[in-house]
């Protein structure tokens, strides 16, 4: 059985160093696809997509999703307001699927409660935070604490479920699995999700909190919902329990089981997973052939897949055969995974592969000279050792080197080579002396990162104040009633009650009051967004509309320069678009080059003039961005553009004071009465989307910096020709 098990690996060993970053089978590609309503062809969000293979996404806010598959494979689309979908992939071209939702759910699933802002300022937060996960959990847990700001106390629970949930994968991830496991369950109370229920159960399981993880699986054992690879997990779980818990035949039945859903439905990442976890079973119960059997298989499945994937079956092999003391065997295989390590590392120059640090050139090369030790080849051993040890030093794996070194030290010292045997010990006693270094400095950046956590996620925990504000009130009355039985002491203790309730309704009246002017503030950054998301969409569709008249007279070369500089307007415009305020050279850096666009759309219509006073420090005011760019556009569409002479826009900005300046906009236009009696009575019906939003954030700007912009709109002659806008702008104080 041996000999068997050595054949089946062997040939892959050869397969691996002739092209392991290739995968076997049809070549997979990134598809897109849309799933909307097919009765209100609304995109539908947050339905769970799978595939045959074990891949595995959700549709954003949008509807919109990208997996990864195969000519050939099967979507499987759940949700819970509609019957599960499932769609064949025949070709590369992006999908729309519609489904049918079941009306009596519609209420229930509607997300009337969270505006679409709301959930794709959310999602979007989501989305930052999975991109961070791995590299900065500070700053992933704080973009989580975002998504839950911007759904408010009032959020829809599917969302706040998801924000939940993702902030439990981030932490176990961390493996701060008591974090894990509070926001897990946290996510749950909100909307009950197999995906959540699966990485609770999982964190039990991790923690060997088993009845909990069996509990948690008992209830979705039952569902007849789930998708294939969810239930594959379930199965897998359940055995690792079992495994946990010593019942190595319980544990190996409910892999075979998951093994039998994996294989008729071609998840192999998994069916590689359950072998291999099915031959660490038999191995723990010393049953050998039927471990040898398995491994074979994961190895033969591993071969499909990554070339990580491969290697680390195989050096899950060569231990189990170091445990059983079969040397010979053990050596070959991870002489083999040397060979095919360094075939891989080629094309690892790119970064495109990271085997982590179990499997490294230093660590095989050690357990191989460790293997030679044990059968007394000190002379096979050394050359080894010696390798182990420079490839550790290289990549600076202190741990390894110090193994080596002290190994080395030993068998210098069996061969009898004393010299170079106290050489190397020394050797090895500055290493341990640099380690213990780096353990205290990891200690130190352990603990930071602990604070680090703490300060973030005392972000989220900020509801439980009112918690316990409620307890410190029930504490205070029992102590009051504890008082009030010593009947000797009761009018003392009255005036004391007295005194204690007006300092806490003091305390309490201070506490709303300040919490009344965070809530003003937030509300008002939030509308101040909000209105700046409306805002550049609506200034990008009226300035493309000049790229399309050029577009359609087949002036490339106008096109091309207008959209050169429209995308010099835009980027500048995109940088300032988070900024309350900013400086006003920059806005009238922004404003020359939009009327500059303008005019060469309308030259035979204006002429211009920027006039700035020679006097007048510009760069100490600050102007809010995107402020005058509405007034000017409504100078040249509505005033100028239907005017049958050549018009004239001017924007002069002079000093009223030291503290103020004007900005004055006036065109000779046609007048505001004479555009509006242009207007359809569609327009009539519509407000300006540009002058509304104005409108709104000099409100907002004004009641959060004090009256800092004032604008008023006249017109320039008596007989209604013309428009003239004023601003006046403070300095800051």
């Amino acid at each position: 059985m041996r000999a068997s098990l050595l054949h089946i690996i062997i040939p892959f060993l050869f397969v691996s160093a002739l092209g392991l970053a290739q995968n076997n089978g049809t070549p997979k590609f990134v598809l897109k696809g849309l799933v909307e309503s097919q009765k209100s062809n609304k995109p539908i969000q947050g339905v769970s997509v799978s595939t045959s293979s074990g891949q595995f996404t959700y549709s954003n806010g949008l509807g919109e999703f990208r997996i990864s598959v195969s000519i050939g494979e099967r979507l499987i689309l759940e949700h819970p307001s509609f019957e599960t979908v499932r769609h064949q992939v025949t070709s590369r071209d992006d999908i729309k699927l519609q489904v049918v939702e079941e009306s009596k759910k519609d209420d229930t699933l509607s997300r009337s409660s969270m505006s679409r802002n709301r959930v794709l300022s959310n999602q979007a937060f989501l989305d930052s935070a999975e991109y961070y996960k791995k590299t900065d959990i500070a700053r992933s847990i704080d973009f989580v604490a975002q998504s839950l700001e911007v759904l408010g106390t009032d959020g829809d629970k599917d969302q706040l479920a998801k924000s939940l949930t993702k902030l439990g994968e981030i932490y176990l991830h961390h493996k701060q699995y008591d974090l894990a496991i509070d926001n897990f369950e946290d996510a749950l109370k909100a909307n009950k999700t197999i995906a959540t229920s699966l990485m609770l159960a999982r964190t039990y399981e991790i923690t060997d909190q088993f009845d909990a993880a069996e509990n948690v699986l008992k209830s979705l054992e039952r569902l007849k919902n789930m998708v294939p690879y969810q239930r594959v997990e379930l199965y897998e779980i359940f055995g690792d329990i079992k495994k946990g818990t010593g019942d190595t035949p319980l544990a190996v039945d409910y892999y075979n089981e998951g093994l039998k859903v994996a294989s008729q439905n071609q998840i192999t990442p998994k069916m590689t997973d359950l072998n291999s976890k099915i031959a660490d079973a038999y191995a723990q119960d010393n049953k050998v052939m039927e471990a040898e059997v398995y491994y074979g298989n994961s190895v033969e499945l591993a071969s499909k897949l990554a070339p990580k994937r491969v290697l680390q079956e195989r050096e899950k092999v060569a231990d189990f055969y170091n445990k059983r003391n079969e040397y010979k065997e053990e050596i070959a295989i991870r002489k083999n995974s040397l060979e095919a390590l360094g075939k891989l590392n080629i094309s690892e120059a790119d970064g495109t592969m990271n085997l982590g640090d179990t499997i490294t050139s230093q660590r095989i090369n050690y357990k191989i000279a460790n293997a030679y030790i044990a059968q007394d080849k000190y002379e096979e051993a050394i050359p080894y050792l010696q390798k182990s040890i420079v490839q550790a030093d290289s990549d600076n794996d202190l741990v390894v080197q110090k193994d080596a070194t002290r190994k080395l030290s030993e068998v210098y010292e069996f061969k009898g080579e004393y010299n170079r045997a106290l050489e190397t010990y020394q050797d090895y006693v500055a290493l341990v002396d640099t380690l213990y270094i780096r353990k205290e400095q990891e200690i130190s950046r352990a603990a930071r990162f602990n604070r680090e956590i703490a300060i973030t996620q005392s972000r989220i925990i900020g509801l439980e104040q009112e918690r316990e504000l409620s307890q410190s009130k029930y504490e205070l009355a029992l102590t009051e009633q504890e008082l009030a039985e010593e009947s000797y002491k009761r009018q003392r203790y009255i005036i004391y009650s007295l005194i204690f309730g007006l300092l806490l309704t003091g305390l309490a009246a201070f506490f709303f009051y300040r919490s009344n002017q965070q809530q003003k503030l937030a509300n008002n950054l939030l509308a101040l967004k909000s209105l700046r998301s409306q805002m550049n969409p609506h200034f990008i569709f009226n300035a493309l509309n000049s790229v399309n008249n050029y577009i359609s007279k087949s002036d490339e070369r106008s096109a091309n320069r207008y959209l050169s500089d429209f995308s010099r307007l835009m980027r500048s415009v995109l940088e300032n678009s988070e900024e309350d305020f900013i400086p006003l050279t920059k806005e009238l850096e922004l404003l020359e080059l939009y009327i500059k666009l303008e005019h060469s759309r309308f030259p035979d219509k204006f002429d211009y003039v920027l006039q700035v006073d020679e006097n007048l420090d510009v760069s100490t005011f600050q102007i809010p961005p995107m402020l005058l760019q509405p007034y000017i556009e409504n100078a040249i569409w509505h005033g100028l553009r239907y005017k049958e002479e050549k018009g004239r826009l001017e924007v002069k900005v002079q000093a009223k004071n030291e503290d103020e300046l004007e900005i004055l906009v006036s065109d000779d236009g046609i007048g505001r009465t004479k555009s509006a009696e242009l207007k359809t009575v569609n327009q009539r019906k519509q407000k300006s989307t540009g002058m509304g939003n104005i409108k709104q954030r000099i409100a907002i700007l004004n009641d959060m910096y004090g009256d800092k912009v004032s604008v008023s709109i006249s017109n320039l002659k008596t007989n209604g020709e013309g428009t003239q806008v004023l601003f006046t702008l403070k300095k800051d104080k």
